[in-house]
C-alpha cells in the first residue's frame, strides 16, 4: 500500500486493527502514524489510551499484553511498536529478547478494541518472515518510500488545500529547489506562506523567494546554476553573500566540486540508459534533485565538466598547500568561468 493509499483508507474507513509501517521517508511514517493516532483516539483520549513500546528495549510480549487490555474511558486503545526491526532480515543490536510467537498469536487474533502499529524505519521487510505474511494477510502495510515528481506536486496540492491556500507550479518548483525535496521542510514552509499569503489567495515564486531561506546546500547550486546558464554575475553575487554569512571559502569550494561531480555522474549514467529514478537509487539523491542535476548537465560535454572538476581539484591543492589565498582563488575560478561564457 502507498502513502496515498493510505491516505485514501483513513478517510474513507475505520481504523484497521493492525499496520505495518516500513520504509526509508521518515517523514511519511511520522505523518501516517500520526492520522492513525488522530483516526483512532479522541484528543482526551490519548493520555490513558496510546502506548508506546521501543523494541529495542522492552520485549514483544510485554506490548502484546497490553494490547489485550481493554481501553480506559475510551472505545479504543492504540499501541505502537517502535524500531520493530524483526519484520527485517537485518541484526540490530538489541537489550530487549522477544517472543514473537506472541505476537504472531495477537496478528492472528487482534484485540478488537485495539489498533496495534509496527514502526520498522527500514527500507525493507524481509517477505519470506512468518511474521511479515501475517500482518500483510491480517493487517494494513505502507511504503513509506520517497514521492516521484508527479506524487510530490500532488502531495503539495493536497498540503495547500488542508491550509486554505492555492500555489503556482514555478512556486512549487522553487520551493523543492530550496528545500532538497525536504518533506519536513516542505510542510513547514508551505505553513509559514500560507499564513502569510493568507486563506483563499495563492502561493507565488515570488512570496517564496521572500520567505524560504536557502541553506548552504541550496546557495551552492544556485552558484553552480549561474556557472552553468553563464550567469556568473550571480554566481559572484552568490558568492559575496556567502563570505558576508562567514561561509569558509574552503567548504564553498568542497561543496562545488561535490554538485559538479553530481552532474558529472548523471550524465553518466544517462548516457548507459539509467532512468532518473534509477539514477536516484544509485546516487542516494531524491529523483526530483536527480532531475535539476539532468538539466544542469545536458548543458556541459564529458569533457568539461571533467576539466572544472580537476581545475577544482588543482584550486583545492593550491589552497591547502599555500600557494594561493582561499578567497582569491575561488574568485579566480569564477573569473575563468565568466571568460569562457
Amino acid at each position: 500500500m502507498s502513502y496515498f493509499d493510505m491516505l485514501k483508507h483513513l478517510k474513507r474507513e475505520e481504523p484497521s486493527g493492525l499496520y505495518l509501517l516500513y520504509g526509508s521517508e521518515d517523514f511519511l511514517i511520522s505523518d501516517t502514524l500520526q492520522r492513525i493516532v488522530r483516526k483512532s483516539l479522541r484528543d482526551e483520549e490519548v493520555e490513558f489510551n496510546l502506548s508506546r513500546y521501543d523494541m529495542k528495549e522492552t520485549p514483544v510480549e510485554l506490548a502484546v499484553e497490553e494490547a489485550y487490555t481493554f481501553p480506559f474511558m475510551g472505545s479504543r486503545r492504540v499501541v505502537i511498536l517502535k524500531e520493530a526491526y524483526f519484520f527485517t532480515g537485518s541484526k540490530v543490536s538489541s537489550k530487549a529478547e522477544h517472543d514473537l510467537k506472541k505476537l504472531e498469536g495477537y496478528i492472528q487474533n487482534p484485540a478488537p478494541e485495539t489498533v496495534l502499529v509496527a514502526v520498522v524505519p527500514n527500507e525493507k521487510v524481509d517477505e519470506r518472515k512468518k511474521i511479515t505474511k501475517l500482518i500483510k494477510k491480517h493487517g494494513k502495510v505502507m511504503e513509506g518510500r520517497p514521492f516521484e515528481e508527479r506524487e510530490l506536486l500532488s502531495w503539495m496540492d493536497e498540503k495547500v488545500k488542508e491550509y486554505g491556500v492555492k500555489i503556482e507550479k514555478s512556486a512549487k518548483e522553487q520551493l523543492l529547489a530550496l528545500t532538497s525535496s525536504d518533506l519536513m521542510l516542505v510542510t513547514s514552509e508551505l505553513r509559514k506562506m500560507a499564513i502569510y499569503a493568507g486563506e483563499g489567495e495563492t502561493i507565488t515564486r515570488s512570496i517564496v523567494d521572500e520567505l524560504v531561506a536557502r541553506s548552504l546546500e541550496q546557495n551552492i547550486f544556485a552558484l553552480v546554476d549561474g556557472v552553468v546558464k553563464g550567469r556568473i554575475d550571480q554566481a559572484w553575487q552568490i558568492f559575496d553573500d556567502l563570505l558576508k554569512q562567514k561561509e569558509e571559502p574552503i567548504k564553498i569550494l568542497s561543496l562545488l566540486a561535490r554538485q559538479f561531480r553530481i552532474l558529472y555522474q548523471v550524465k553518466q549514467l544517462s548516457q548507459q540508459g539509467y532512468s532518473q529514478k534509477q539514477m536516484a537509487g544509485q546516487l542516494k539523491l531524491h529523483p526530483y534533485a536527480v532531475k535539476l542535476a539532468a538539466q544542469q548537465a545536458d548543458r556541459f560535454g564529458d569533457k568539461h565538466l571533467l576539466g572544472l572538476l580537476d581545475e577544482l581539484a588543482e584550486t583545492d591543492y593550491r589552497i591547502k598547500t599555500g600557494q594561493i589565498e582561499k578567497v582569491l582563488a575561488v574568485e579566480m575560478f569564477l573569473s575563468r568561468q565568466k571568460q569562457r561564457a
